[in-house]
């Protein structure tokens, strides 16, 4: 398996640890892809309009992510591209 392949499942992996957190509030989050250390993601149910997604984002994914899986660097809401 290539070293990317396996960081991508490491991040899948985490997305699926906080997506019970998500889902208690009526959300989700989906792995689009990953390039140059940064993963693209689409949160979907009421993270998709929820004001407060940036701060989830920043404050809670990318921290568990990027503290886990240290190749990546970012996580972006494809939702706000």
């Amino acid at each position: 398996m290539k070293e990317e392949n396996k960081i991508e499942k490491k991040v899948i992996e985490m997305l699926d640890k906080i997506r019970p957190f998500l889902n208690s509030e009526g959300g989700d989050i989906e792995f689009v892809k990953m390039e140059n250390g940064i993963v693209y993601v689409k949160m979907t149910g009421h993270c998709a309009s929820c004001p407060m997604i940036d701060i989830t984002l920043k404050d809670n994914i990318e921290m568990a992510i990027t503290a886990e899986i240290p190749e990546v660097i970012e996580v972006r809401n494809i939702n706000n591209e």
